[in-house]
């Protein structure tokens, strides 16, 4: 059954975000998505306490990090803090985790991508090929370049920063059953990207966001006991 992620939103628990989890959730279900990976910058407070979804809906934990050289998604897992290590080291906490690595952004010469020189020193299966809020297409047409030469698989996001963004990019599975070892084999195997970019009421969303990040509402829910489940998937 072909199934549709994104695999990189924010949650309020990035500074320069505005939803709880539970409202990125039901954007994606509006959206006929079977799954969103939560992928706060350099934070995994989201994944700390029980994410409520509906009837085969999962919610894959995830962490966007600010390594020394740019951004790098962990997909699948969850990691201690780790903002401004080295890329490669990261990687490697990333694979022992249990996760996948995927460099986000990379081209894009306004953000903190992860460069080419660095790109190819890095034990990766997959890239981030189209994110919806580049500042330029060609800085994705060069991801996916770079992507069809090493043989990597691809990877489409939004990038959403709020919940009227979530599922403006997604790359879609064929998956027998709606897990996370299922999607997560599914990502090394290779998908199909695909989405549009943002409108431009979504990207001065986004972009206000980052200057005028104090009138963001967050509020802090309380954080479950240490032994619960850190998200709540259902197949």
């Amino acid at each position: 059954m072909t199934r549709r992620f994104d695999l990189h939103v924010h949650s309020y628990h990035s500074k320069d975000a505005c939803n709880p989890p539970e409202e990125l959730v039901a954007a994606a279900v509006k959206q006929g998505l079977s799954g969103i990976a939560i992928t706060d910058h350099d934070s995994c407070e989201a994944h700390r306490h029980p994410i409520q979804a509906p009837e085969g809906f999962l919610v894959v934990p995830g962490v966007e990090v600010s390594t020394a050289e740019g951004h790098l998604l962990c997909i699948g897992a969850t990691l201690p803090r780790m903002k401004g290590q080295p890329a490669k080291v990261v990687v490697q906490a990333i694979h022992a985790a249990g996760g996948i690595a995927i460099p986000a952004h990379p081209f894009d010469t306004w953000r903190a991508g992860i460069r080419p020189a660095v790109l190819d020193t890095l034990d990766i299966a997959a890239l981030e090929v189209f994110n919806a809020a580049v500042t330029s297409p060609k800085h994705n047409d060069l991801a996916l370049d770079y992507a069809t030469r090493r043989g990597l698989s691809m990877t489409a996001s939004s990038d959403a920063h709020h919940a009227s963004a979530v599922g403006t990019a997604t790359t879609s599975f064929d998956l027998e059953e709606l897990s996370l070892p299922a999607l997560l084999a599914a990502i090394r195997a290779g998908g199909t990207p695909e989405g549009r970019y943002l409108t431009f009421r979504e990207s001065i969303k986004k972009h206000f966001g980052n200057w005028f990040r104090i009138f963001n509402k967050r509020p802090k829910p309380p954080l479950a006991d240490s032994s619960n489940a850190t998200i709540v998937t259902k197949s």
